[in-house]
């Protein structure tokens, strides 16, 4: 059996109870796999849903924006699923939307001072070889996608401080039209944000997932030192608590 994975949470241990029933409902679904992807709605919750929709509205914001969409701190990978299916609804035939995503697939790698107590090395980890699981899942959404036969997505694993330079000096045609941080911790969001700088064009979107997060006050430093929050103004939906973005 594999060793429980270290997450945090803000739920209450009630609410995390009445959730865990929920998804065994789900893994326990008597409705026949032919119907049960009709009706994943049926299994959405409130929180769950609020988030799916702000997501739609970030990605609406990019869609007159040329550029790849990256993600940083991908875990189970569900974003990137979503931004497969934006595309495919939004704009089905533009192959040049590359959805790339970059994660260690073994948690974080380690920890600074600047992350606080309540984090430490090797938690966000996921379950083994879930790197070609999320890869074969991705795979079959491109297959029932318009110009499947383009590969329109990519999983880097490794240490993103290192993976994020590297990609982008194999790769110097990119230009970034949305980068979506989501590594919680200070190291690799500073390393990745002055990376990708020079590649964000104007127009691009660039999201964070927990910044004026007291749990993890490592983003909001990082982002600080890089693009100075007294800089820009950083926009939120009343559909989410603690997403935010700001328009390059």
């Amino acid at each position: 059996m594999s060793s429980p994975i270290s997450v945090l949470s803000g739920a209450s241990a009630p609410e995390q109870t009445r959730r865990e029933g929920f998804a065994q409902t789900l893994r326990e679904s008597p409705i026949p796999n032919t119907e049960l992807l009709n009706n994943l709605g049926l299994y959405l919750n409130r929180q769950t849903f609020s988030r799916l929709l702000f997501f739609t509205e970030l990605y609406q914001q990019i869609i007159p924006v040329h550029g790849v969409a990256m993600e940083f701190g991908v875990r189970w990978g569900q974003n990137l699923a979503l931004m497969h299916a934006l595309r495919g609804i939004y704009e089905p035939f533009n192959y040049n939307r590359k959805i790339i995503g970059f994660d260690t697939f073994s948690g974080f790698p380690s920890v600074d001072a600047k992350d606080g107590q309540l984090v430490k090395e090797g938690d966000y980890g996921v379950t083994e070889n879930y790197q070609e699981y999320l890869a074969q899942i991705l795979a079959l959404h491109e297959a029932d996608s318009p110009i499947p036969h383009k590969r329109k997505f990519e999983l880097v694993a490794g240490d993103a401080s290192e993976t994020v330079p590297r990609y982008l000096r194999d790769h110097p045609e990119t230009v970034i039209a949305f980068a979506y941080f989501d590594f919680d911790i200070y190291a690799p969001t500073k390393a990745c944000l002055e990376a990708i700088r020079p590649r964000l064009t104007k127009g691009a979107v660039v999201a964070f997932d927990e910044l004026n997060c007291p749990e993890f006050p490592g983003e909001t430093l990082a982002f600080d030192e890089v693009f100075g929050v007294a800089n820009y103004a950083l926009r939120r939906s009343p559909l989410n608590p603690l997403i935010s973005y700001l328009v390059v």
